[in-house]
């Protein structure tokens, strides 16, 4: 499958990695142009490539960069996009990092947000996993202590195929239903960041509250301030 990454950061590169290890043909790209991927694309196999050949060519698209910079995204870019192609988002909302968005402040799903940005529909995936349990700890199906993942979003059909490849990478699928409820998974939720199994992941996202949003948010913004703060480019 023919597999386009938008962003070359953690959780991105360890996708990559896995995508590539299970024989997917990846392209990874950056705002920067394909020459600044030379390593990394070596480091795990991927392709270095432009936006638009990246978007152009992509069965599935993974946008994986901080969620300021979605905005920045030429609004061409997705316009000709077939229809077919399912996009994933693995972003969060850190106000600390990403300034204030009005809309998600209001209530509306970081995702719903996100599709608004690029016009298409969109999955959220692969964002409430920390990095280095997503690079190490796949297992095989019915493994003992095998990890899960949450997947929201529309529509169903395409759902379905992102729950299919959550397990083909090494982790317990849960549908999370429509992208309406993909607040359930966002920074500072229950399942947030955790390492759970398929059934505490269903506990954890049915106990999110959702008139607790900007607490959970806040909770979460306040922890990560310090690692944005440290990686902060002058």
């Amino acid at each position: 499958m023919r597999i386009g990454i938008i962003g070359a950061g953690n959780i991105g590169s360890a996708l990559a990695s896995h995508l590539v290890a299970l024989g997917h043909n990846v392209t990874i790209a950056n705002s920067r142009g394909p020459e600044t991927l030379t390593e990394v694309a070596a480091r795990i196999g991927a392709r270095p490539g432009t936006l638009e050949k990246t978007v152009e060519s992509a069965e599935i698209l993974v946008i994986s960069i901080p969620l300021k910079a979605v905005a920045t995204l030429p609004k061409a870019l997705f316009a000709s996009q077939d229809a077919s192609v399912i996009v994933i988002d693995t972003n969060n909302y850190y106000p600390s990092r990403d300034g204030r968005i009005e809309a998600i402040e209001d209530g509306q799903p970081e995702s719903a947000w996100l599709a608004e940005q690029i016009g298409r529909p969109v999955i959220k995936a692969f964002n409430n996993i920390i990095a280095p349990s997503l690079a190490t700890k796949a297992a095989p199906r019915g493994s003992a202590g095998r990890l899960a993942l949450s997947v929201a979003g529309d529509p169903d059909a395409a759902r379905a195929k992102i729950l299919h490849l959550v397990d083909e990478l090494g982790f317990d699928p849960v549908d999370a239903g429509p992208l309406s409820e993909s607040w359930r998974q966002q920074p500072g939720t229950p399942c947030y960041c955790k390492d759970f199994g398929a059934a505490a992941m269903k506990e954890a996202l049915a106990l999110a509250d959702r008139g607790r949003i900007s607490q959970y948010r806040a909770q979460a913004d306040d922890a990560a301030r310090p690692y944005f703060t440290s990686t902060a480019k002058p």
